[in-house]
């Protein structure tokens, strides 16, 4: 015999299955008690709401709680602060440290009225958390009467750190100077020591484009040809590029064809630029009689131009001179570099060489234009590659190529010059 059916009490019939509709909860069986079960007649299905015990809130009747009168205890507290009464009944406003809260008495809830347009509302909590108290931002030292503030050395607007720079300049002058006066010969031992610094830092920072140049036969052919020039005058200069050139490339081919064109290529720039340059040192300072007063107000003149460069720059530089090049130079401080060189070496020319001021004045232009092209030409070099510096070697200055590239356009200029001012004797 079939049970009745749970909601109805009818049995089933025909067009009804034999096997019970699975219900959308778990209880196998109907407890009486448990909610209203639906009557078999009636002209109200649901003459009262009931719920079940485990249903969630949000399934709630929604118009309970808006029909249910308002009691006493529904007020929320009121703030700190003084109570200001209208009229005696109705509003009551309570004013507070966080601004005035309006409660309505017919309906009880709080209205809390709008800030004014313009006022500082103080940092969104959501978008812009405020720190907890008591701590300080990171990175940050509190001071103190034990610890006082640190200040940290500023670069000014060169970008360089002065006390260093300037503590280098003059090491670097005496190493210069002193050999020159006492000892000349040891004045190409220096020469010879900087091209090599100068053709490792070139090497180092032309790998970063992939070339790979030969540094063994560059620094020993570099070094070969500060002596040739010394020793053999301006022909041996260009027989010592020759020899450098060809020596790096029987070098390179030892390690076989793969980019055997890119490193040659930038081992005759390395080559060129350092060395063959600076084999006019050699040849300043190898003339008779005068060879260390030639090579001395050659190298004042590039000091008396990057120092007046600097000045003019700093104090009074506005329009930029080449700004895709090197954005710290300006025509300002061109002009300053152009007139500290020209009278500097108008003194100089003429007190230590016997030359005319005018003369004097035309090698200090001549030296100028030549030391600030040879300093944008490193700084478009280090552009391409990428670096800021040739190396970290001496501090306030970065590497030796960045204190020689001026000085290394400067040598031959001064050099053709000083031939025609001053004609070598003997």
């Amino acid at each position: 015999m079939s049970r009745p059916d749970p909601y109805t009490g009818e049995p089933p019939g025909w067009d009804r299955p034999e096997r019970r509709v699975a219900l959308p909860w778990p209880e196998p069986e109907l407890e009486a008690g448990q909610w209203n079960s639906r009557p078999a007649a009636g002209p109200e299905v649901y003459a009262e709401p009931r719920t079940r015990p485990d249903a969630q809130p949000h399934l709630a009747d929604p118009y309970a709680e808006r029909d249910r009168p308002a009691r006493p205890d529904d007020r929320p507290p009121a703030p700190d602060g003084p109570v200001r009464h209208e009229n005696g009944a109705g509003p009551i406003r309570y004013e507070n440290g966080d601004g005035p809260v309006r409660h309505d008495d017919d309906a009880g809830f709080p209205t809390v009225q709008l800030a004014p347009i313009g006022a500082d509302l103080g940092p969104d909590p959501v978008t812009e958390p405020t720190p907890p108290a008591g701590r300080r931002p990171k990175g940050r030292r509190r001071a103190s009467a034990d610890r006082p503030a640190t200040h940290q050395v500023g670069t000014g607007r060169a970008g360089r750190n002065l006390p260093a720079a300037i503590g280098v300049g003059l090491s670097l002058g005496a190493l210069i100077v002193v050999p020159l006066v006492f000892y000349p010969l040891a004045f190409l031992v220096v020469v010879a020591a900087a091209v090599a610094v100068g053709i490792w830092e070139m090497a180092r920072a032309v790998r970063r484009s992939g070339a790979h140049p030969p540094l063994v036969p560059l620094i020993a052919g570099g070094v070969l040809t500060i002596g040739l020039a010394w020793f053999a005058g301006p022909d041996a200069l260009s027989l010592g590029l020759l020899v450098t050139v060809l020596g790096t490339m029987i070098w390179r081919l030892g390690d076989g064809p793969a980019g055997f064109q890119r490193d040659l290529t930038a081992a005759t720039l390395i080559a060129v630029y350092v060395p063959f340059l600076g084999g006019f040192a050699a040849l300043l300072a190898a003339a008779p009689d005068d060879g260390p007063l030639r090579i001395l107000v050659t190298l004042v003149a590039v000091v008396l131009s990057d120092t007046g460069g600097y000045a003019a720059g700093v104090s009074f530089g506005r329009r930029p001179m080449a700004p895709s090049i090197s954005p710290k130079k300006s025509w300002e401080g061109f002009a300053g570099s152009v007139t500290a060189a020209a009278l500097g070496s108008a003194v100089l020319l003429w007190v230590l060489l016997d030359v005319a001021p005018w003369w004097g004045a035309l090698f200090g232009v001549a030296v100028s234009v030549a030391a600030v092209l040879g300093d944008l030409a490193e700084s478009m070099i280090k552009r391409d590659l990428g670096v800021k510096d040739m190396s970290n070697l001496l501090p306030g200055h970065g590497g030796l190529m960045d204190r020689l590239d001026s000085i290394l356009f400067a040598l031959p200029t001064a050099y053709l010059l000083l031939v025609i001012f001053v004609p070598v004797v003997g």
